[in-house]
């Protein structure tokens, strides 16, 4: 038995798109359906009880879809509605936040096994995540005794939107925000926002060589396909259709959708959130 329904996943914009197309790379057989609550980004600089307003209506929205699993595509939300989402939700949900932290013990462990807690692990996010403690605590659940380094970096999400990933800009930012994570000793670096991936080279040439990025996006694929039971899970024999929607449209954003996906992006579908 297989389960056609597809697997939702959302965000605050497009940057969850780098959890989609992870998710899509490791399942490709899967249907997904992405919803960008683009007329309300960022979550990143807004109130608690503001996002898990927010990621509730979301979520209400996809489970009207009748999805068999949800995907919560944004760190900032994954910090503050996780709970929430998982109460109000049916179906099994899995945030970005665990599955980094995972891999970032994991690689921590593997760069001073010797050490005992040993180095910090560092955390770069949206100010939000950062205030949250979300990566602080699921790190320490998982090591006890690792210390962690947050290091919040606003500028990143619109520079990432821009394309100004590889400038002058771009240089200068990760320059001063990285510059504590460097003196640090930190080698283990968690992009703790599902747009910092496309800064990947901006941010490694920021820090001592040798530091490891951890991408939260490949660590979630990696989880959600442990997630799902070989019932759960769509005939292999078909690849799956992906389906964009989002709560607020622009040519700008077909723009930026594209470059966060590497490709020309499907069209968007406009909704509204209930």
């Amino acid at each position: 038995m297989t389960d056609p329904r597809p697997i939702g996943l959302f965000d605050s914009g497009v940057g969850g798109l780098t959890v989609l197309d992870a998710v899509a790379r490791r399942l490709p057989s899967e249907d997904l359906l992405y919803l960008g609550d683009t007329a309300r980004l960022p979550y990143g600089t807004k109130s608690r009880e503001t996002v898990r307003r927010y990621a509730l209506r979301a979520v209400s929205l996809l489970l009207e879809r009748d999805v068999k699993a949800l995907v919560v595509a944004c760190n900032t939300a994954t910090a503050l509605a996780l709970d929430a989402i998982r109460d109000r939700s049916p179906v099994p949900v899995l945030g970005v936040v665990e599955p980094g932290a995972e891999a970032a013990v994991e690689a921590a462990r593997e760069t001073d096994p010797e050490q005992g807690p040993g180095l910090p692990v560092a955390v770069l996010a949206t100010e939000a995540t950062v205030a949250s403690d979300a990566y602080g605590q699921a790190i320490r659940r998982l090591d006890p005794g690792r210390r962690v380094l947050h290091v919040a970096c606003p500028l990143f999400v619109p520079l990432a939107e821009e394309g100004w990933t590889d400038n002058e800009v771009a240089w200068a930012t990760a320059a001063l925000y990285l510059a504590p994570v460097a003196a640090s000793g930190s080698r283990v670096v968690v992009l703790g926002c599902t747009h910092y991936p496309l800064l990947k080279g901006t941010i490694a040439a920021a820090l001592p060589p040798g530091t490891l990025l951890v991408d939260s996006a490949e660590s979630t694929a990696r989880a959600l396909a442990a997630l799902l039971a070989p019932e759960s899970r769509k005939d292999v024999s078909k690849r799956g259709e992906t389906h964009l929607l989002v709560t607020d449209s622009s040519e700008r954003l077909r723009r930026v959708a594209a470059r966060f996906l590497g490709r020309e992006a499907a069209a968007l579908e406009l909704v509204d959130l209930p």
